[in-house]
């Protein structure tokens, strides 16, 4: 299935699509709840009976009428928290060569995360930025799951099962603030939690059963064969391949969940993919050519990712009206 979160006439719900076109799951099934959030609380029960609501509309044998003139929003517009891993080693290698030093051992011993903003989570449409975030504004393609069942301390080799489905994610960057803070060996913070977008819809993992690949040596849990792309202004400046993830996401649960509950509607990204963000390939161009000339995010710009079978999420960067600057505030 492909679950939508949606906007219409001030109203926040959730549907499904079916050939193209969206039906309200809550207006059409009277057993499920009004929200997303409410609807992932009910776990496998929940997705069962969407399902069967999706299939008896594809059928035929469920008359409904579609949702028109909906904007779309976060698959899970307020996330019960957000993490975001950094499971690709070849993105990891990189930016570590591009800053002169060796790649970190640790990073193949144990994924690892980092909470950022949950009530920051957004979906396609227009990302409004502040000044400060300008100074070197990137993107980050990456993919996401949701977790649809509550659970702890969780094994890699029974995570797979906790997954309600997959997104695109992209978790904004200012790299100006990230890089000042982190000097402090605490972060990121600010340069991280204005915007975390994913979208446009969440795919529950039967629709990408076809899609397994193969998970690197020594690992343990799925792996899907899934290409990934990010535009900017029409123009590919982002490629690579989910099946790429050194650490997979049952193994990234196991160590969220170490000691800790994960709740359906937890958002977990992947880290940044090889080639994923403007940092990396900055520093790469940089590393190459002298004369490379690095490229940030400007006002106005369109950013496009795509990842098979997950869809297209676009949106486009807006500047804030004003000139408010807690850069300049540093003593």
């Amino acid at each position: 299935m492909k679950l939508i979160s949606y906007q219409l006439n001030n109203t926040i719900s959730y549907g499904v699509l079916v050939n193209n076109e969206l039906y309200s799951l809550p207006q059409i099934n009277a057993g499920l709840p009004a929200s997303m959030n409410a609807f992932l609380a009910l776990e496998e029960n929940g997705m069962e009976m969407a399902s069967q609501t999706a299939q008896q509309i594809e059928a035929g044998t469920l008359v409904a009428t579609p949702v028109s003139n909906y904007e779309i929003l976060a698959p899970v517009p307020h996330p019960t928290s957000c993490r975001d891993g950094y499971a690709f080693r070849q993105h990891v290698e990189a930016a570590r060569k591009n800053r002169g030093v060796e790649m970190i051992p640790e990073f193949d011993q144990y994924p690892i995360f980092y909470f950022t903003n949950h009530q920051a989570v957004e979906g396609p449409g227009p990302v409004y930025c502040m000044p400060d975030h300008f100074q070197q504004l990137d993107f980050e393609l990456e993919i996401a799951i949701v977790i649809g069942k509550k659970g702890r301390n969780i094994k890699a080799s029974e995570a797979d099962a906790y997954i309600a489905g997959f997104t695109i994610m992209n978790d904004m960057s200012a790299r100006k603030l990230q890089m000042e803070e982190m000097l402090l060996n605490l972060g990121p913070a600010k340069g991280k939690d204005f915007s975390t977008i994913i979208g446009p819809w969440l795919v529950t993992p039967d629709e990408l059963a076809h899609k397994v690949a193969p998970t690197k040596p020594g690992h343990t849990g799925l792996n899907y064969d899934l290409a990934m792309k990010c535009f900017v202004n029409d123009v590919m400046v982002s490629s690579g391949n989910v099946k790429d993830m050194d650490w997979t996401f049952a193994e990234i649960i196991e160590r969220c969940s170490y000691g800790v509950t994960l709740y359906p509607g937890d958002v977990i990204g992947s880290g940044t993919v090889g080639t994923g963000c403007f940092l990396e390939l900055n520093g790469t161009g940089k590393r190459l050519d002298p004369n490379y000339q690095p490229q940030w995010l400007q006002n106005g710009d369109r950013v496009t990712m795509t990842i098979d079978a997950l869809g297209i999420l676009e949106n486009q960067i807006i500047a804030e009206d004003t000139n408010w600057s807690i850069l300049s505030l540093k003593k």
